[in-house]
């Protein structure tokens, strides 16, 4: 712990911040478990639902570089409010919407708000927490985030039911106003005796004030200019859009009206997901931080392989597959999450300050880059097949829609062998290859 900075304060300040993000993770996927009900809501098919999740993603993904720059330049805490306040009004749009082009408008204006909060978490875990102390305080922040996944799994839809859609998601958007106050309330960009923000140039040693508008504009190109950010962006490209794409949108879907499980084994799955998600953050956070030149060979890649291979297996089941073999899909999906954290550590490791939330950014947005491109894809290959809408789900249509996720892996590790041994040449791991 930073003796400079008092324990109360940096903890407090994490806690509002981490509860923030728990409830954008909650608003993200709000739409997971209720993905059935919102296709007889507007009468929307396969190809209009994934809308809902592709249009949110990418504007969720367009704004990660712009919010890195601004939290480069004003900090976490006008950032985080401003995003804050957007998802409430996004949430309370969806909560009204009276049709499916208000309903889109409505997701699109909660993933600029959401862009805001992840970003502007892990700036103020680097600000007022140990660097020492990253790598586990980053997966740690994560872990907790995931939780929103469980509240839109299971109390969202339970309380929708019981209730209205109107009254579900205006309770979203109320929380959404209560989180903004206490985000402008409580957190604080730095330490009091810090006045200012200084950058550590990881290259040179070198220390400066950040304060100039030139640094931001220099920053992101700085910042792709370093294979250890491209590193960081493929890592976070090819580790969690399976699971991404599970979660918000085709998971249900599939177990219940694919595999025919019922609503309660499917949300058992998803459970499963998360709580695992949970044990294998510290475990990799843990070892990121003890083995930081092995990260991509022992975490990385070995995730991205037991996604590849279980889904496959899931795939080639000939008939409705068994329990456990779902069960051991969510395990091998959420080594994703945790994998993906590895990434921000990339960010972190090879870029100074002045540009770690620009890196930052670029980094996340490579997840859900792919995310929204997995989501589009299996929703376009269900309405190919003739499979739009929830009455004409198949198995056999679900089952080639899942096959389209096959070259993002492929494509991504491709990326990921090639940025790493860029990476170790650049700092001086490897020597070049004679030519």
């Amino acid at each position: 712990m930073n003796p400079a900075v008092p324990a109360m304060r940096m903890w407090t300040i994490w806690i509002v911040g981490v509860l923030a993000y728990v409830l954008s993770v909650t608003n993200r996927t709000s739409l997971s478990a209720v993905g059935v009900d919102a296709a007889h809501l507007f009468q929307a098919d396969a190809s209009t639902l994934s809308l809902f999740a592709v249009l949110q993603l990418a504007v969720y993904g367009f704004m990660q570089v712009p919010v890195g720059v601004l939290l480069d330049r004003f900090g976490s805490r006008p950032i985080m409010v401003a995003g804050m306040a957007l998802m409430a009004v996004g949430q309370l749009v969806m909560a009204f919407a009276p049709n499916v082009g208000v309903a889109i408008v409505a997701r699109m204006i909660l993933g600029a708000g959401d862009a805001a909060i992840f970003p502007g978490l892990l700036r103020l875990v680097a600000v007022w927490f140990p660097a020492q102390r990253g790598p586990l305080m980053a997966q740690l922040t994560g872990i907790v985030g995931q939780m929103g996944q469980l509240v839109a799994l299971l109390p969202f839809p339970l309380l929708m039911h019981q209730t209205t859609w109107s009254v579900a998601f205006g309770s979203l958007a109320g929380l959404g106003v209560l989180f903004t106050v206490l985000v402008l309330v409580l957190v604080r960009n730095r330490p009091a005796e810090r006045t200012e923000d200084v950058s550590v140039n990881t290259d040179t040693g070198a220390i400066r004030v950040v304060s100039s508008r030139v640094d931001l504009r220099v920053s992101l190109l700085e910042a792709l200019a370093h294979p250890g950010t491209r590193l960081g962006f493929w890592t976070h490209f090819t580790t969690p859009f399976a699971g991404t794409a599970f979660m918000m949108l085709w998971g249900i879907p599939f177990l219940t009206v694919g595999e025919g499980l019922t609503t309660g084994t499917a949300a058992l799955v998803t459970t499963v997901y998360v709580i695992f998600g949970v044990v294998f953050g510290p475990l990799v956070g843990a070892l990121s931080a003890r083995r930081p030149t092995s990260r991509s060979l022992m975490l990385v890649l070995p995730a991205i392989a037991s996604q590849l291979i279980v889904w496959l297996i899931v795939i080639a089941w000939p008939g409705p597959a068994p329990l456990w073999l779902f069960l051991l899909l969510a395990v091998a999906l959420a080594t994703g999450g945790p994998a993906s954290m590895v990434a921000f550590d990339h960010a972190r490791t090879h870029n100074p300050q002045h540009r770690l939330s620009t890196a930052t950014g670029v980094v996340n947005g490579g997840g859900f880059l792919a995310g929204l491109v997995a989501i589009f894809l299996i929703g376009l290959a269900l309405d190919l097949q003739g499979a739009g809408t929830p009455e004409s789900y198949t198995l056999d249509a679900f089952r080639l829609a899942f096959l389209t996720q096959v070259p993002l892996w492929i494509l991504g590790t491709a990326f990921i062998i090639r940025e790493r041994r860029l990476t170790r040449r650049v700092v001086g791991l490897d020597r070049p290859r004679k030519r």
